[in-house]
């Protein structure tokens, strides 16, 4: 065992075979992570010494970051005691997680790629969870997939999933061709933490593209609910889609004093929107980047692209969050 010390003045023993991430989880400690797989950078924390081995490739990272002493959580483990800038979400209360059994109560297709699915609980089941927040959905035959959650409560005993057709994917052949009302299934989770911190007063800034959109109108719909002394000073919405067909919903219907700006990259030659990429269409518009907090969903490509141009323009490393959403395609 090897000591790991947080900058936050935390810290906590690993062992030699597992991630910097899980030894943390182990000891109580809550760090930034999504994927878990080294495919996106949630769980980037800064080695400032000792000596980590990679367990997984850490595809998430650039060659650039790695150089400056960036590593991924969830696929290093350390080799000797070693001292991390990470964010430790310890003042945050993280929900239990927990395997619970739901059937399918009702299946929407939204556009030609992407259903939205209502799993149903029984009345009795306590599940809690933080906007943002993601679950492990296991199908038939044991597979599993991840998915954002699109409701903001639990009160229904109702979670809402927004989940797009990959081609050759097992779990999408599931849900594209032969998922039906009452089905049984299984939930993990919640997991997670693309969840809003503390907001108060900044310009609040979602960059979505995609079924990214899911955990952002998970957040929207909770956000009334945060306070009078807890609420931002504006928040606007950046949803990136190819073509107006891809713009499954109205996030004008949803509650709340925000601003939705629709970007679509392939627009046809009648559309007067935006045009292009969501960090290009945020970029556009007057902020002032110190007092803005950003938080990207949906593809690796889009927000790798969005978290260089908005900290190339001045935005804070720290101020940028993000969730990226990686294909399932190749997993059995």
């Amino acid at each position: 065992m090897v000591s790991v010390a947080l900058t936050s003045g935390r810290d906590f023993e690993a062992k030699a075979d597992e991630s910097l991430l899980d030894a943390a989880t182990r000891s109580g400690i809550h760090l930034s992570y999504s994927c878990k797989t080294g495919r996106c950078s949630s769980c980037k924390c800064k080695l400032l010494s000792g000596e980590t081995a990679l367990l997984r490739p850490e595809a998430g990272l650039t060659a650039a970051e790695s150089a400056e002493g960036w590593v991924l959580g969830c696929v290093r483990s350390a080799v000797t005691d070693v001292v991390l800038e990470a964010e430790d979400l310890g003042g945050f209360l993280l929900p239990e997680t927990k395997t619970l059994p739901c059937r399918i109560g009702q299946i929407d297709l939204l556009a030609p790629d992407v259903v939205r699915v209502f799993l149903r609980f029984p009345p009795n089941t306590d599940f809690h969870f933080l906007p943002g927040q993601y679950v492990d959905v296991i199908g038939p035959g044991g597979i599993r997939r991840s998915y954002s959650l699109a409701n903001a409560n639990f009160q229904e005993k109702i979670l809402e999933l927004h989940i797009r057709k990959v081609d050759g994917g097992a779990m999408s052949s599931y849900w594209f061709d032969k998922a039906q009302p009452n089905d049984l299934l299984r939930i993990f989770g919640p997991s997670g933490t693309f969840f809003v911190r503390d907001v108060k007063g900044v310009d609040l800034v979602f960059l979505a593209t995609g079924t990214g959109i899911a955990p952002v109108k998970s957040i929207l719909e909770s956000i009334d609910n945060m306070g009078q002394d807890h609420q931002p000073r504006s928040v606007q919405v950046f949803w990136g889609a190819r073509t107006i067909q891809d713009l499954y919903l109205n996030l004008r219907e949803i509650v709340g004093n925000h601003k939705y700006t629709p970007v679509l990259s392939r627009a046809g030659a009648d559309w007067m929107g935006a045009k292009g990429y969501v960090q290009n269409a945020f970029l556009q518009n007057s902020f002032n980047l110190e007092d803005t907090v950003v938080y990207a969903c949906g593809s690796n490509d889009m927000i790798n692209a969005a978290k260089q141009a908005l900290t190339k323009a001045g935005l804070s490393v720290k101020n940028f969050y993000s969730d990226a959403f990686v294909s399932s395609s190749n997993i059995n």
